[in-house]
């Protein structure tokens, strides 16, 4: 049965902050996100109010006119630790992962790094700084590969380079956005996603799209990428991927919510792409469908996520 909010609970939670916007590259899609958001937790009976700290600056936070805040700030300055950490200065809770778990999850390099040194498996990778390191990287990686900038999410700056000849343009593209920019082994297979919410993860999907790869057109604005769930995996496979991406999570110290992207290739192995943090929650988002798929409708599921600002941060920054 569909769980759905309570009218009246809102109350506990007092006067929340939807931060949304901020100055990031993902701007567009954090504005979409925060006002599906705050729709849902006024329909559930919250006392929830927008913040766009890129206008509105974050003098109603330090003024204490918020009890707790609900971040849907997508990119940097919002879901790579930098909020949490004035959040935290302030004493004011929040959902999602504290500073330690955003900052790791958003620097693609050192989850990686990270998810190696544990024995989680994840595609070979290297680190390009500036141009005369490119090519030994492009060798080392091999190819195909994909670059991609190291501190972007929704598939920003990423591209997929076949040979050698091509690699620049693609670092150069990248670098813009980003002085640290990832190199990683292409992974032919199939695209898969697991939503975390407070511990426990939610059905797996399988992505497709006639794009090259999942990019941020097919993530946003096409109609014609496919989203399965169920995902077609075997019940027990899917359980042993939903562990998986727990652990991988975990190990970056993410909590309250989240999704974890992996590829699966045609030999069948699992390989960790990345984790957001902060995932989109609009009309196109995958974590409110995969709440959907589980019977949490998507007013029930903001509340849901609102409730893990309740918890103790002190293991967590």
């Amino acid at each position: 049965m569909m769980a759905k909010a309570q009218q009246g609970e809102g109350k506990r939670f007092g006067r929340v902050a939807v931060l949304l916007g901020g100055d990031s590259a993902e701007r567009p899609i954090s504005l979409k996100s925060g006002q599906a958001v705050l729709a849902g937790l006024r329909r559930a009976g919250v006392d929830a109010h927008p913040l766009d700290p890129a206008r509105d600056g974050v003098d109603a936070l330090v003024r204490k006119d918020f009890d707790r805040a609900w971040i849907a700030l997508h990119g940097r300055g919002g879901e790579d630790g930098t909020i949490q950490g004035l959040l935290e200065h302030l004493e004011m809770p929040y959902t999602g992962s504290g500073v330690l778990g955003s900052a790791l999850a958003m620097d693609k390099w050192r989850s990686k790094r990270l998810w190696r040194g544990a024995g989680l498996p994840t595609a070979p990778f290297a680190r390009v700084t500036r141009r005369e390191e490119l090519a030994a990287a492009g060798e080392e990686v091999g190819f195909p590969l994909i670059v991609k900038p190291a501190h972007e999410g929704s598939s920003i700056g990423m591209s997929r380079v076949n040979g050698p000849e091509a690699l620049e343009a693609a670092w150069q593209k990248a670098a813009e956005l980003d002085p640290e920019v990832l190199l990683e082994r292409w992974i032919d297979g199939g695209e898969y996603t697991t939503s975390v919410l407070d511990g426990q993860a939610l059905p797996v999907i399988r992505l497709e799209t006639p794009h090259e790869f999942y990019d941020y057109a097919a993530k946003y604005e096409s109609n014609t990428t496919g989203y399965h769930c169920p995902c077609g995996l075997d019940p027990d496979r899917e359980a042993e991927l939903s562990r998986l991406c727990l652990e991988a999570f975990a190990a970056l110290g993410g909590s309250g919510w989240g999704r974890v992207d992996f590829m699966i290739d045609g030999q069948g192995t699992a390989w960790l792409l990345e984790v957001n943090t902060i995932p989109g929650m609009t009309d196109h988002s995958l974590v409110p469908m995969a709440a959907q798929a589980a019977g949490i409708d998507f007013d029930s599921l903001v509340v849901r996520i609102l409730e893990t600002s309740f918890r103790d941060r002190e293991a967590q920054t």
